[in-house]
């Protein structure tokens, strides 16, 4: 696997180096369009609706359209508004694991320790494990602000982005406004059925027979040499180093906690705390923030696609 991101996983004083990867791929077999004539392949173009012209993604702006108005957005446009380039993963709160609704988790990725020592790493999973918690965190990869939950799969931190609120709909139908009498037998019954097909979840037992018969065929289309010379019919066409360093741990739990608890008795902001809390840390807090300007300094390595042309303008699948 290669490390999409790298930054820092922070919470109070403590900061956790880390690199991220895509803990998930797509198995389907990727298909695209020919020509049943000659099996040439076909390719969308980005046609302007207008002038009718093949437009280079050079020349390709993107735009909202509110149904009646179309407002255009150049790049000098977009690159003007206030991205996050943070290279900190920053927790902002730990909650019970059962508050975070499984409707609302998105993508999921890998946390891996990126420092000389993986110590503060492995606390805060076995952190997580014995107080079953769920951290929520707040990021920024690839210019989008997101919200995730750092959770443990094993022996690893995952990360698993979070849909915002207003990006889940609201399940109204209008039949369960009904009121349904269910009686104890009917219970009894369906309750003997889930027993029947009772047992204990493997993934592994279940496999996408669509995909493998897809594969199967193509096997088969390939042996008895039904296939055409790919150079002939499609053409030419173009399609690390470690984190900071080792920082005081206890010192800088230390700290964050008694910041964390002046700020709750109501004896200042959390900036009126913060002094004292560096001031106990020592030098610990000087090799966190050096930890931090190693970790924002690394470029990130990003697997981002190229950038998708207009809506009608479908780039070739």
């Amino acid at each position: 696997m290669r490390a999409i991101w790298k930054g820092a996983l922070t919470f109070g004083l403590v900061n956790v180096p880390v690199k991220v990867y895509s803990a998930t791929e797509d198995h389907d077999v990727p298909l695209h369009q020919v020509h049943n004539k000659d099996g040439g392949r076909i390719r969308y173009q980005r046609i302007c609706e207008i002038d009718g012209e093949v437009v280079p993604y050079v020349d390709i702006d993107k735009a909202y359209d509110d149904g009646e108005r179309t407002v255009v957005l150049t790049k000098e446009d977009l690159d003007s508004l206030p991205a996050e380039k943070s290279r900190e993963i920053d927790v902002v709160e730990f909650v019970p694991t059962e508050q975070v609704d499984l409707l609302t988790l998105d993508r999921a990725y890998y946390l891996e320790p990126d420092s000389a020592s993986p110590k503060a790493y492995v606390l805060l999973r076995k952190t997580l494990e014995q107080t079953d918690r769920t951290a929520i965190v707040r990021f920024s990869l690839r210019q989008k602000t997101r919200l995730a939950a750092l959770r443990v799969r094993g022996d690893v931190l995952v990360l698993q982005t979070l849909l915002w609120a207003d990006e889940v709909r609201e399940a109204a139908f209008p039949a369960l406004d009904e009121p349904v009498r269910i009686s104890a037998k009917e219970l009894e019954m369906s309750a003997s059925l889930v027993d029947s097909f009772a047992a204990d979840f493997d993934p592994s037992e279940f496999s996408d027979e669509y995909q493998d018969e897809l594969r199967i065929l193509i096997d088969a289309k390939l042996e008895k040499g039904d296939a055409l010379d790919t150079t002939e019919t499609f053409g030419d066409h173009e399609e690390e180093s470690t984190g900071g360093e080792v920082i005081d741990l206890m010192e800088a739990l230390r700290a964050s906690v008694e910041r964390s608890r002046a700020a709750r008795s109501g004896g200042g902001k959390d900036s009126a705390s913060k002094p004292a809390a560096k001031s106990s840390a020592g030098s610990s807090s000087t090799k966190s923030a050096a930890a931090k300007s190693t970790a924002k300094k690394a470029p990130a390595k990003s697997t981002t696609a190229k950038k998708t042309p207009a809506k009608k303008a479908a780039k070739a699948s």
